[in-house]
């Protein structure tokens, strides 16, 4: 885990273009609390706020609801347990991400990088600043947020998405 954690502290040097963004330290007893609010509907996309331990983060890009259909649908809003994704465990992802656990009839339910909802496939994307149907900055926002949920442990990560 060390190893990896110096992996994503070198990240952040990439980073300093992105003032906005929050390194954020609590206690690690606590939990990692990811709440994410969903706030603009278009017939392309969602478009949310995601507060990490009570703060705001980044933006978020998911699909539009479409009855939670496999790979067109945002997931529901609900309370799901989140962990760490290492690159090895995926056959198309080459970096850190997080798994969403236990999303009624769908599996694979990721946060991972992408600006558009073609990039989604019904996962949550991350990104700042946010635009009509796009987020910026992805890849370094989703290094940001692996940095941070990394110093906080790792684990007993909960993730609450609830629609505005």
């Amino acid at each position: 885990m060390k190893k990896l954690l110096k992996f994503v502290e070198n990240l952040l040097k990439k980073l300093r273009g992105l003032r906005s963004l929050k390194f954020i330290t609590y206690n690690l007893d606590s939990g990692i609390n990811l709440l994410i609010i969903r706030d603009t509907f278009t017939e392309e996309s969602t478009i949310g706020k995601l507060f990490l331990n009570g703060e705001t983060f980044c933006d978020t890009l998911e699909l539009p609801w479409k009855d939670n259909q496999r790979s067109i649908s945002c997931i529901p809003a609900g309370e799901y347990k989140v962990r760490i994704r290492v690159a090895r465990e995926s056959a198309s992802r080459d970096y850190v991400h997080l798994l969403i656990q236990d999303v009624p009839n769908r599996s694979y339910v990721l946060v991972h990088r992408g600006n558009s909802a073609k990039d989604s496939r019904g996962c949550v994307l991350v990104g700042q600043p946010r635009q009509h149907n796009f987020v910026s900055n992805s890849r370094l926002v989703m290094d940001l947020l692996m940095k941070e949920i990394i110093h906080l442990g790792g684990e007993n990560i909960n993730l609450i998405i609830k629609n505005k």
